[in-house]
């Protein structure tokens, strides 16, 4: 997808997020992005939605169901929340939702740091392949890809998307 592609899709996320934040009557909300390109995501999003509290961010590397087989990653950082998220509304921004295993780990982290008001899914690429029974609130694009091939927002500057053929 090109950078114009990626700009316009950036954009009609942030608008239908902010229909959906005043529909459903939620301000003063915490965007938080998941580490990598949920974080890259939040970053355009919060910037054109103009929100007044920091991004906050979550490295979920410790949270993941499949850590015991593939270990510790060597630069893995901390998550940073700038504000409690007890009884807040939490907006959770993520790259490319698949099989649900990602967002499953953010939750979880999500939750050790207190009980949120609300939670909001907004990913950039919905694709097929659902392991876990979680859907977004919030779609930019939803993608049919045949097994063996795989999506990949690459970043930080310039966003662009690829669709890769796995080895």
């Amino acid at each position: 997808m090109s950078i114009n592609h990626l700009d316009m899709l950036l954009h009609s996320v942030a608008n239908s997020l902010n229909q959906y934040l005043k529909k459903h009557q939620r301000d003063n909300v915490l965007m938080v992005g998941i580490h990598t390109g949920g974080v890259w995501v939040a970053k355009q999003l919060h910037t054109l939605l103009n929100l007044p509290q920091p991004l906050g961010q979550l490295e979920i590397a410790f949270y993941r169901d499949d850590f015991s087989r593939i270990g510790l990653h060597p630069h893995v950082k901390p998550s940073r929340l700038p504000l409690e998220v007890d009884d807040r509304h939490i907006v959770l921004v993520d790259d490319v939702l698949h099989t649900g295993r990602t967002v499953r780990a953010a939750l979880n982290e999500l939750f050790d740091y207190g009980r949120p008001a609300s939670v909001t899914l907004v990913v950039l690429i919905e694709r097929n392949g659902r392991e876990l029974p979680i859907q977004p609130d919030v779609v930019g694009y939803s993608l049919h890809l045949e097994p063996g091939k795989h999506v990949k927002l690459c970043g930080p500057e310039p966003l662009s998307l690829e669709i890769r053929t796995l080895a």
